[in-house]
């Protein structure tokens, strides 16, 4: 994609990890290295636990967000909870949602949240945080739901069928399922790490974006209608 988009190849470089990876000094060394001149950023696919360890080095090694900001598809609040995030600021993630989204319907998601913990004595109790994977969850259960209030039985393939288009308030705003698949149409957020390890949205999409099953540049000639093809289907060129 950064090719198609003219940028020189000298300018691009890759480093590659298996999940649950622990030991980024290495890598780190190089992202350091390369940005030594100016003008890099970090597009970062590191998934769970591995963000830990890959943003304590990049710390460690003295990076900043304005050296070479990081921009994140997959680390959240809980990553960041144990985590001295004070020289983490600037850099960016995107979600659909952040325990910070000012919602009526998000501060009592969080406030429930953070009441059970407490209640339940879990770890940390109330300093415990939501972030988009949990969202996600929440709201699945209410999207069940409603397929099952709409086909009037628990049946599988009734159920699976009521779930195309149903919509939902969810604490991140509102949601859509796709009207031929199981896809979810949600806003988009682009948030920047703060001191106390939250997310200030400095991006957000103006409205649902659409999903797409198949990525436009590995696979433009595929879609997915589980209504009228049966799932994965070849688009008419």
């Amino acid at each position: 994609m950064l090719l198609a988009k003219k940028v020189p190849l000298a300018n691009i470089a890759e480093e590659y990890t298996p999940f649950h990876h622990q030991d980024y000094q290495t890598i780190v060394g190089k992202i350091k290295k390369f940005a030594a001149g100016g003008g890099a950023a970090v597009i970062s696919t590191i998934n769970g636990d591995s963000n830990v360890p890959f943003y304590k080095e990049f710390a460690n090694q003295g990076l900043r967000a304005e050296d070479a900001p990081i921009m994140a598809f997959s680390v959240a609040e809980d990553e960041l909870r144990g985590m001295d995030t004070s020289a983490l600021v600037g850099h960016l993630a995107a979600w659909n949602y952040y325990q910070s989204v000012d919602t009526p319907q998000n501060k009592q998601f969080v406030g429930n949240f953070k009441a059970y913990c407490k209640k339940n004595n879990l770890p940390d109790g109330e300093k415990r945080v939501t972030d988009d994977p949990m969202e996600a969850a929440y709201f699945g259960v209410y999207i069940w739901k409603q397929a099952v209030e709409k086909a009037g039985k628990t049946d599988v393939d009734a159920v699976r069928k009521a779930v195309y288009g149903q919509e939902f308030l969810a604490p991140g705003g509102k949601i859509k399922m796709d009207e031929a698949n199981h896809h979810t149409y949600k806003p988009v957020l682009i948030g920047e790490i703060l001191k106390d390890g939250q997310f200030k949205t400095v991006s957000r999409s103006k409205g649902l974006v659409k999903a797409e099953p198949w990525s436009e540049y590995t696979n433009p000639d595929k879609g997915c209608d589980w209504i009228n093809h049966q799932g994965t289907y070849q688009k008419k060129k």
